[in-house]
């Protein structure tokens, strides 16, 4: 039998093999979902289920005419960190750039200096907290990257940190080394150093713990240059680590078109790509990975080229970028509505990035990200019209409940 029976509900699967131009979502109205150990065993209508439901499943759940939807996916965040930036949110409102706090010793820096303060024990204990709310937005998967670290220590403790959060909360974690994330005060003026450090000492000592799924480096004019990440790269590469990068944020540098050539997972940010970046993507299959929460809170106006991704099949995703600096968010369904109201996104394009597009930029197209059989029963279920819903709102919209592993939860 089946360990449980969703009825009642509708679908909207994400299930690219039922998303038609009619219907960006796969919907299955008047739907069924089986579940067994964990994993999704059957999907269809509930009129075509093999049998009656009693005969089916230990457990009936009515879904009472919601939504069931994939549970959400965020695939880039920053979220374990201490300290707090919201002076500098301040200083920003009062003219002072981005890139002048960060030269000043804020920005990045200034959370490096807290983060190294804390114990582990403190930094899991706060990381916990941003984590819960993540959930009870409806994130079942969740990217974690260090970099506010910058030594073998912090590093350590902020990635171990990142696995105790999958060990301690229902939530899927992967975890992102971001040691190319600015050149910490002792190796100021000798990135290249600090990059050899990362390389020789730092990278090797994580892999042997197994906290790295993925490498990302911020390739920026005010991080690490293309060349520099190459050289991370190519370590990764070696240790058969994917890669992603942060990449054409604040300038054209690049990154992008270096992140395909070492078949990047995402690059990230992206609103200063030009067509090459695109059309290397494109054809390399790298997700673009936009962040319209940095986007906003620093009031960006260089939009995204979301007409060029759509132009030359760039799969879009969204995610909340949650950190202190830049994007203090933590739920997806307002990411959904910034990308539609910020980039022009369609609600079905929102509706994908964070569900199946983000799936596959951590690698996990195959485990989560659909309403499909032999996937994880990872769920989440709506009181709503519908998916469309899911963007409209600007935030605070919740699911009634949410499912990991096939277990589940109210939030």
């Amino acid at each position: 039998m089946w360990d449980t029976l969703w009825l009642n509900v509708h679908l909207a699967t994400g299930d690219d093999t039922l998303i038609t131009p009619e219907d960006g979502y796969g919907c299955l109205r008047n739907g069924a979902v089986g579940i067994r150990d964990g994993m999704i065993c059957w999907v269809g209508a509930e009129a075509d289920l093999p049998g009656t439901p009693e005969s089916l499943a230990g457990r009936i759940e009515d879904g009472r005419g919601g939504w069931l939807t994939p549970g959400l996916i965020d695939a880039h965040t920053h979220v374990v960190f201490a300290g707090d930036r919201s002076h500098e949110f301040a200083q920003r409102l009062n003219g002072v750039s981005y890139e002048d706090i960060a030269r000043k010793g804020g920005g990045i820096l200034s959370t490096v200096t807290a983060t190294r303060a804390a114990s582990e024990h403190e930094l899991l204990d706060v990381s916990l907290r941003r984590v819960k709310t993540m959930i009870q937005e409806g994130t079942t998967s969740l990217e974690v990257k260090s970099g506010y670290g910058l030594t073998l220590a912090d590093e350590l403790k902020q990635l171990r940190v990142a696995r105790a959060i999958g060990e301690t909360l229902p939530i899927r974690v992967h975890k992102t080394f971001l040691g190319a994330h600015a050149v910490p005060p002792e190796y100021q003026g000798r990135a290249d150093a600090y990059l050899a450090f990362l390389i020789d000492e730092v990278l090797p000592a994580l892999h042997a713990e197994k906290l790295i799924d993925s490498v990302d480096a911020f390739c920026e004019t005010i991080a690490f240059s293309p060349a520099q990440t190459e050289i991370l790269f190519e370590a990764a590469r070696k240790l058969g680590l994917p890669v992603r990068i942060h990449a054409e944020q604040l300038s054209l540098g690049g990154g992008a078109v270096l992140a395909t050539r070492y078949n990047g997972l995402s690059a990230d940010h992206l609103e200063y790509a030009d067509e090459e970046a695109v059309v290397s993507m494109g054809r390399q299959k790298t997700v673009a990975m936009l962040l319209p929460g940095a986007f906003y809170f620093i009031r960006e106006k260089q939009v995204p080229p979301v007409e060029l991704l759509r132009r030359h099949k760039v799969d879009i995703g969204l995610a909340t970028d949650c950190n202190p600096g830049t994007s203090p968010v933590l739920g997806l369904t307002a990411v959904m509505n910034m990308g539609c109201t910020l980039f022009r996104l369609t609600p079905e394009e929102s509706f994908r990035a964070v569900t199946s597009v983000g799936a596959r930029a951590l690698g996990l197209e195959r485990e989560v990200g659909m309403l499909r059989e032999g996937m994880r029963a990872d769920l989440a279920l709506w009181d709503i019209t519908g998916p469309p819903e899911l963007s409209y709102w600007i935030g605070g919209i919740r699911p009634v409940c949410r499912v990991y592993n096939g277990v589940c939860s109210e939030v």
